[in-house]
């Protein structure tokens, strides 16, 4: 199992145009929750011009369909998106578990 990430590139109008696609958007959203696919998303904020969702899988083939199924994206208020593996090492749900071998100076 892998990480990806899916990063929208949001359009300078998204947040006016976002009410009448977001329901599509959210059930596609929670679909892919519901198959194991899609573990996190949301949009950053300040200002609100990039969106991440957080892929679980064995391929990027699960973030790119549904970037190319998202309502956002066939819309336009996603100007662009790209999907990047991201090689997570720390964390209770991490793809690739590394732990330090000693306590670098750091006492518990």
């Amino acid at each position: 199992m892998n990480h990806y990430l899916l990063t929208y590139h949001l359009a300078a109008d998204y947040l006016e145009l976002r009410p009448q696609y977001r329901e599509p958007h959210l059930a596609l959203a929670w679909q892919a929750v519901e198959r194991g696919e899609l573990v996190l998303g949301g949009a950053v904020e300040d200002p609100v011009d990039t969106a991440l969702l957080l892929f679980a899988g064995d391929s990027p083939e699960a973030a790119e369909a549904f970037a190319k199924a998202d309502p956002y994206v066939t819309a336009g208020i996603v100007e662009r998106w790209t999907v990047r593996r991201w090689a997570t090492v720390v964390g209770r749900d991490a793809a690739n578990p590394v732990r330090s071998s000693g306590n670098n100076g750091f006492q518990a």
